[in-house]
């Protein structure tokens, strides 16, 4: 404990030992002025934090209130977290109130159940959860960016202008794809090894001639196309849009095309795009942050249903009539929880159909 003046400026030294509530042993490091100089006693550290449990190492008086202020972060992470459970409750959960004496699943090893419960939030992550994660970045000189460390499958990728609108960037597909291997070769094609029998390798011809590449002479594109969505933006190649016959409409557009190198783990975008901020958009399993991960409440009991088949399936002594009956209860659950998390309002159904030629009523 400090010995300190009421602004808390000067520390005057420590209190090594309380003998009463009114009597103290005190190490005193600096002279304490005359009379008239008020002391206060202070922890070094007011509080401790363990295990989600806070310590105040103070003498407090009987009903007195504590104010305790999250960090930023803590705040935000906070927001709309109610909606969702975490995996290792769900796992919790299913080992309270599925198994047991008297249950279908009288006993059943916890990794077991973490493993199904982890394998569902896989299979839901593809096409029943909101599992489509965004990232915004800035493509370097290098034209490459590395894949996010949860990323499984991309679903889009763009890049805004500066009106922020997104402008879809096309696979490069059959115009180019990054070499897994790029062997150093002989006079006879033959690749050439070091002295650990292992093939040298070269930098790829064919991605760096694809990098330098003006995409503008694949895709036919004028050398002033617009930079923005603006409509009201106007020039002199107006007069040529629709007369241009001919053209290959996989190609044809302006907004670059991207590319994913395998080897390296990156997405390569081509020149055009250099230092465009671009909007990355990719499925995730769900499964990159252990059993910290978050379900929907919305799906929770489908993936109680799922875990439940998963294990009388493999489960010996198990009729078949029953696990057939869990397996069609795991279907109408997964069914249900789509449903739910589409999360489709008549409202805004009702909007867009206005602009089409039948008028609904509501």
């Amino acid at each position: 404990m400090l010995i300190q003046n009421t602004a808390g400026t000067t520390t005057y030294g420590t209190v090594k030992q309380i003998l009463t509530t009114t009597t103290f042993t005190c190490t005193i490091t600096v002279q304490i002025p005359p009379a008239q100089t008020a002391l206060v006693f202070k922890f070094a550290e007011p509080y401790s934090e363990a295990g989600n449990i806070i310590t105040v190492n103070s003498y407090l008086i009987a009903n007195s209130y504590i104010k305790i202020q999250l960090i930023e972060s803590a705040i935000e992470n906070n927001h709309g977290e109610y909606a969702y459970t975490r995996l290792t409750d769900v796992i919790d959960n299913f080992l309270i109130a599925y198994v047991g004496a008297g249950k279908l699943i009288p006993s059943v090893k916890r990794t077991d159940v973490i493993f199904h419960a982890r394998r569902g939030l896989q299979e839901f992550s593809y096409d029943t959860l909101k599992s489509v994660k965004s990232t915004e970045l800035t493509v370097p000189s290098t034209l490459s960016l590395a894949i996010p460390q949860d990323y499984v499958n991309y679903v889009k990728a763009s890049w805004v202008d500066e009106l922020g609108v997104l402008h879809i960037i096309y696979p490069t597909d059959n115009l180019n794809q990054s070499p897994y291997y790029t062997f150093t070769q002989d006079d006879e094609g033959k690749p050439i090894q070091d002295g650990f029998d292992s093939n040298t390798e070269v930098t790829s011809q064919t991605n760096a001639t694809w990098d330098k590449t003006n995409p503008r002479y694949i895709s036919g594109g004028f050398n002033n196309d617009l930079n923005n969505a603006n409509v009201l933006d106007r020039n002199y190649t107006d007069g040529a849009l629709g007369q241009r016959y001919g053209l290959e409409p996989q190609t044809s557009q302006k907004n670059g095309w991207f590319k994913i190198d395998e080897r390296k783990g990156t997405f390569s975008f081509t020149s055009n795009l250099a230092n465009k901020l671009i909007l990355l958009q990719y499925v995730s399993d769900g499964n990159a942050y252990d059993l910290d991960s978050r379900i929907p409440k919305l799906a929770e009991e489908a993936l109680y249903a799922y875990i439940i088949y998963s294990i009388l399936s493999v489960s010996t002594g198990i009729q078949e009539y029953i696990v057939r009956r869990f397996k069609q209860e795991k279907s109408a659950k997964l069914r249900n929880a789509k449903i739910r998390l589409s999360n489709l309002k008549l409202d805004q159904i009702v909007q867009v159909m206005r602009g089409k030629s039948k008028w609904i009523k509501h």
